[in-house]
């Protein structure tokens, strides 16, 4: 693997993995496009999602430490901050767990999704349509994530495996139609995400083969591209959910969701 195709590779993931335009629906339909293209392999695609997972970590690094301090015994931690940060920490476990069960129950089924672009393309309008209404919902909410909020929230996460279905804009949009906070939707969204990230890698660890030490550079290459760029991806969008802006990205997942079926992929 060349360099420059690291590059953009990673550039790619970090963008379209936590932009609300899915990622997923992305690939399928480049691969359609693209026929015939060779594929990165799985060790590539493992790095690409620990360059994310990293993106994640470095952003709310803040948050996630006050978590997990909140978590020790004698951490200093006035108690009504402590018990604020100690729910939020069990309705990440909380969120995960219906995450879980859909994806190994019904991996199989969305496996075969990514061969249909028609699917594709009907789930980022519906995604689009996703985006668009949660700008409507009222600007104020909560910063406290219930259990009900974080059962549902972490279901639709696990149901967004479905190509086209973005993670990011239906987690939070979802938050923000339970009526929470839009600072809260996004942050838990992401933190959710965490978990997520590392049972895709875990789940396709098994699949690895040989590395290559040829391909060391371009490797590194691809990571802090997927970094850097996820992090700025989600600084991004972390403005754009506070000005209530998704619409935007609603217009471009109906153009491309249109437009697939227009031209006949």
């Amino acid at each position: 693997m060349g360099i420059i195709e690291a590059l953009i590779m990673g550039l790619v993931q970090g963008l379209t993995e936590f932009l609300p335009v899915s990622s997923s629906g992305h690939l399928v339909i480049a691969k359609q496009l693209l026929g015939g293209v060779k594929q990165p392999g799985i060790l590539f695609e493992i790095m690409l999602h620990f360059g994310t997972l990293l993106a994640v970590l470095v952003y709310f690094r803040k948050e996630i430490a006050s978590i997990l301090c909140s978590l020790l015994p004698s951490s200093g931690i006035e108690e009504g901050k402590r018990k604020s940060e100690r729910g939020f920490a069990l309705a990440v476990v909380i969120g995960t767990l219906p995450t879980v069960a859909i994806a190994l129950l019904f991996k199989d089924i969305f496996e075969e999704l990514f061969n249909s672009v028609k699917t594709v393309s009907f789930m980022l309008i519906i995604t689009g349509a996703i985006l668009y209404f949660s700008d409507r919902v009222k600007k104020s909410g909560r910063e406290t994530v219930r259990l009900r909020d974080a059962l549902l929230i972490g279901t639709i996460q696990g149901l967004a495996i479905i190509p086209g279905i973005s993670r990011s804009g239906s987690t939070i949009a979802t938050g923000l139609f339970g009526g929470l906070k839009a600072e809260t939707a996004a942050t838990y969204s992401f933190l959710l995400s965490i978990p997520a990230i590392l049972g895709a890698v875990i789940l396709h660890a098994g699949d690895l083969t040989g590395f290559d030490n040829g391909n060391i550079l371009p490797y590194t290459v691809g990571v802090l591209a997927a970094t850097t760029s996820g992090f700025l991806s989600i600084k991004v969008l972390m403005k754009i959910v506070a000005g209530r802006k998704l619409r935007f990205f609603a217009f471009y997942c109906w153009t491309v969701g249109i437009g697939s079926l227009i031209i006949g992929l």
